[in-house]
């Protein structure tokens, strides 16, 4: 396994639109998977995209599975592994919260998303997966989805009042400051 270094806002790689994969279980394809899980749990993230790691491929991971230090008041969310998504929201409802983002560090801001989704892709084995969501689990989803089409969460910020740095917006997590 191999930790990645995470590219940051700014790197042009994080706005391209990622490639479908088109091979499943493949030794490279859960090579990088392993990459992935390890690049992610070192950075204390809830998800991470393979374009934040500079592979322009539609893979994402996330989960908890327990409470993430960076997010210590949201459910837990399942482990997944969930590549070629698509997203469908569940109704009109939005719900505006914080967001951090491992591309973004040290920085929060609120942005609204679908409060209830149903996502689709396919697992490492090329496996269907069909799940609803809602809460932060469908939070942590679109935001890891949004980075397979070259999005990073302050493109959807409406209000940059309430946008900024995570040691003046909430001092008590600037130990954390390092999203």
């Amino acid at each position: 396994m191999t930790l990645h270094t995470i590219l940051k806002m700014g790197d042009p790689r994080l706005l391209l639109t990622a490639q479908p994969v088109t091979a499943f279980d493949t030794p490279e394809l859960h090579r990088l998977i392993e990459d992935m899980r390890e690049t992610m749990a070192v950075a204390n993230g809830a998800g991470l995209a393979a374009p934040q790691i500079g592979v322009n491929l539609q893979v994402v991971i996330f989960g908890t599975g327990a409470v993430v230090p960076r997010y210590p008041d949201a459910e837990p969310v399942p482990r997944t592994v969930l590549i070629n998504p698509t997203i469908t929201p569940m109704g009109d409802e939005e719900i505006e919260d914080w967001e951090g983002c491992l591309s973004v560090p040290g920085m929060r801001g609120v942005v609204p998303r679908w409060a209830r989704i149903r996502y689709q892709g396919f697992d490492p084995l090329g496996g269907v997966i069909d799940r609803v969501a809602e809460g932060f689990h469908a939070r942590v989803v679109q935001h890891e989805c949004d980075h397979l089409w070259g999005k990073l969460y302050p493109m959807r910020v409406r209000d940059f009042s309430r946008f900024g740095f995570i040691e003046v917006l909430f001092p008590e997590l600037s130990d954390q400051a390092d999203d």
